[in-house]
Formats: structure tokens, sequence, C-alpha cells
């Protein structure tokens, strides 16, 4: 260990370069029910439609997961009901249409991590979007909703939620 914060350590690297592990907080509650939460904010003028997006970053896997993504919803859709994610769409608005998720599904599928695998983030992204529909078939990948989001996008608004299993 370098005697003060200035000098390099046994590999020569300085200690402002170090990384230093980050502590990421747990909070405790019981079993997550499958269900969305109500969501609602303010958006940029020029929004012609919005996306909502729920990805974790740190699912046992190399490309994370998906656990819902919702496109087309109108600019005039300012908020949405607790259960708007439920199976097949049925409680969304008029117009919107859900991708399937990584598990296959039409729907919102909730925190659910594996056992083992640490602390979990939900990455809840409101895209606001300059076209009044994403041009992309229900059938399509997410990723080809991510391209829509990416080239359209006027602005996001981010929720991040923590789960684990442990």
């Amino acid at each position: 260990m370098p005697a003060s914060p200035d000098e390099a350590d046994s590999r020569g690297t300085p200690a402002h370069s170090r990384r230093r592990a980050v502590e990421w907080p747990v909070l405790p509650h019981p079993r997550p029910k499958r269900t969305a939460r109500a969501l609602a904010g303010g958006f940029p003028a020029a929004t012609r439609s919005f996306a909502v997006t729920c990805f974790d970053p740190d699912a046992p896997s190399v490309s994370g997961w998906w656990h819902w993504a919702v496109m087309n919803l109108s600019a005039t859709q300012t908020s949405l009901p607790a259960d708007a994610g439920a199976a097949g769409g049925e409680n969304l608005p008029e117009g919107a249409l859900m991708l399937a998720n990584d598990d296959r599904e039409r729907g919102y599928s909730g925190p659910t991590p594996t056992p083992g695998t640490g602390v979990h983030r939900y990455f809840f992204v409101v895209h606001a979007l300059d076209v009044p529909q994403v041009d992309v078939s229900t059938d399509a990948a997410l990723a080809a909703l991510g391209l829509q989001l990416f080239f359209h996008g006027l602005g996001r608004g981010i929720l991040v939620g923590t789960a684990s299993a442990d």
C-alpha cells in the first residue's frame, strides 16, 4: 500500500486513478409483485409520442435483461396506471404497443433476480420521441426498438430501483 495518496501502488497505478468499490444500498422489502407502478412527469415541448422500457443490466447474462418495452404512447398520455404492464397490454392506452420482453412475454416481468446474483438495478426509462409512432413490428427484437429510440429521442426520464433475492 502506498504511504501517501499521491504515491503509486505496487503496479505503478497512481492513487487518483485507482478504482474504488461502490456499495449499493439494499433495501429490505417483501417479494415484489409483478405490477408496474404508476408513472407521471414533464417532457420536451416537441414530444410527439413516448416509449417506456425497463432494463436490468445486472442480470446473469452478457446482455442484461429487458423486463418491459411499450411504444407508441400518445404525447397526450402523461401517465400510466399501476397495472399498465398487464400481460397482453390490455391495460395500456389505445394505440400503445408492447414488445415481448426477454421472458418472451408481452407484459411487464417484475424484479425477480436469480438467488446468488446480488443486487440488481432496474432502469425504468420514459423516452420522449419526435415521431407520433415508432416504426417497429411488435414481433421485432428489442434492439430494433432501441435503434428507433436512439434516432428519435428528444429526452429521457430515468428511475432506478433495486431488488435482490439474497
